[in-house]
């Protein structure tokens, strides 16, 4: 018989798949799905366990009594338990049975171990390096120097240079096979530039549409009959921490405009400085009639 279960759904940008016959979970996975998490649902989660074992402990102690000397209450075992579990013993309450010995032991153990794992974590979440690149809203299509280009800005958001940059861009497209249907094709696009030394603030990542290029001769309206899409990815090196970081874009066709084109964004201040407006890094503007015909 063929394995069943319920779908599993993986949204990628634009893109949603659903995995049909898929192991929902993994126990080797817990500790990638924590790290995926927001921080508020990270701290929910952490409460959440910290909660529940301590109600479990107090349960077993209330069960117990009068395993603890100086507990009257429920409150008061569940109080014991936490102080237990964070091997604080203020001393009010202490063991004074063999079955409250052991069952203390066993907390403080859950609570080392608890305490090393949470912390870790935490650690984890802080120092993992995060790539703050902010792409364009859109791609366009307009001349460069003569020749048709399509167009896309990429900006560094941190206040310090990136370095060792590599660009990446994919395009996907909808295309006939001889032997009848369509596929999906990639094609990794030419770059003006795939790789810089420096990545300070902005800058504008062409690919050059030539003879040799998939989206040679290609309209919007033929970019809208293949549905096209397109990745882009940027791999770069925080020179601060130091660590490799990454990031990423996809586009479908109506994000790419025609006829259009980046507004100016750099303007000298001097000799040594030019200023850099961050917000109209996602403006456009229509590309001038004499550079069409240019």
């Amino acid at each position: 018989m063929s394995k069943k279960s319920s779908p599993v759904k993986v949204r990628y940008g634009h893109l949603e798949f659903i995995k049909l016959n898929a192991d929902h979970y993994d126990i080797r996975d817990v500790y990638h799905w924590t790290l995926t998490l927001s921080w508020p649902q990270f701290a929910g989660l952490v409460f959440g366990v910290y909660l529940l074992a301590n109600l479990m402990f107090s349960v077993i102690y209330w069960l117990g009594q009068p395993c603890i000397d100086g507990v009257t209450s429920y409150s008061d075992a569940f109080f014991f338990s936490v102080e237990t579990f964070a091997t604080v013993g203020y001393g009010h309450f202490f063991p004074n049975t063999l079955y409250g010995h052991v069952v203390s032991t066993l907390e403080i153990m859950v609570g080392l171990f608890g305490m090393a794992v949470i912390t870790g974590l935490i650690f984890i979440r802080f120092s993992r390096p995060v790539a703050r690149i902010d792409f364009s809203h859109n791609l366009v299509v307009a001349p460069f120097d003569g020749q048709p280009a399509l167009m896309m800005r990429v900006a560094n958001l941190r206040h310090h240079a990136m370095v060792e940059a590599e660009f990446r861009m994919m395009l996907i497209l909808d295309q006939p096979v001889k032997e009848g249907g369509n596929m999906r094709r990639f094609y990794q696009l030419p770059l003006q530039f795939e790789r810089l030394i420096a990545f300070p603030v902005a800058l504008t990542i062409r690919h050059m549409i030539d003879e040799k290029s998939p989206l040679y001769g290609m309209t919007a309206a033929d970019l809208e009959k293949c549905d096209a899409r397109l990745l882009a990815s940027i791999v770069c090196v925080d020179s601060v921490i130091p660590a490799p970081v990454q990031s990423q874009q996809d586009y479908v066709w109506s994000d790419i405009l025609f006829g259009k084109r980046f507004v100016e964004i750099y303007a000298d201040v001097d000799a040594h400085r030019m200023t850099v407006d961050y917000g109209r890094l996602h403006d456009v503007e229509d590309v001038p009639a004499e550079a069409k015909t240019s």
